[in-house]
């Protein structure tokens, strides 16, 4: 398979032009990377930034966020969009967090996604760059797309596509393999125009063939 043949040269470019990279949302504990990454869908990381330092001077804990009054923490979170969902999400995930698992995350993978609002992407975020648990590969917009483009998977299906790159990627690059990629997608691979010119692993990406 070709793909496999080519993550060699994909993984030594990212683990030298990204060493240590992480995610780029801002967070004092895993459980604040929880709620940041709940916030972070359909928004960008710069702006969960600016929205966090107030919301989490509010509200300090899981029994905080599941008292909360719907509509003032709709307030604190407006600008990431989709806020209506998102507090109920929050607030639903941090009961079912105080009732069920005495206010404190579980660290297994399926545990974490019958939590509201929690699907693979943010429970592989939070174990991942909380705790430094592998348990899968996050796949977000710009890993979506920049897998496509370098022919690492044909699937438009988030699921699909971990499925994909757990199969060619090594599994102690799993978590910083997510991150390097989000960080080559905002900084060359961007999704209106890729840098192409810039790329330093055009010679193995599938797009590049295909459009010079």
């Amino acid at each position: 398979m070709k793909s496999k043949d080519n993550i060699s040269a994909i993984i030594k470019f990212l683990k030298k032009r990204y060493p240590g990279s992480t995610t780029a949302l801002r967070s004092e504990n895993p459980f604040q990377l929880l709620i940041a990454t709940i916030l972070s869908a359909q928004c960008t990381d710069e702006r969960v930034n600016k929205v966090t330092p107030a919301l989490f001077k509010r509200y300090k804990s899981p029994s905080d966020f599941a008292r909360a009054d719907i509509k003032e923490l709709e307030e604190y979170i407006k600008s990431t969009g989709f806020y209506h969902n998102k507090a109920k999400n929050i607030i639903e995930c941090c009961k079912m967090l105080v009732e069920e698992y005495n206010g404190e995350l579980p660290l297994d993978i399926e545990e974490l996604v019958k939590l509201p609002g929690i699907g693979r992407k943010t429970a592989n975020v939070v174990l991942g760059n909380g705790f430094g648990i592998i348990s899968g590969i996050v796949v977000d917009t710009h890993v979506l797309r920049i897998s496509k483009r370098l022919g690492l998977t044909d699937s438009d299906d988030p699921n699909r596509v971990e499925e994909d790159l757990m199969k060619i990627v090594p599994k102690e690059f799993w978590i910083s393999f997510s991150n390097a990629m989000i960080l080559f997608g905002r900084e060359i691979c961007n999704a209106r125009k890729p840098l192409c010119s810039e790329c330093e692993i055009k010679n193995v990406c599938r797009y590049f063939k295909e459009n010079n």
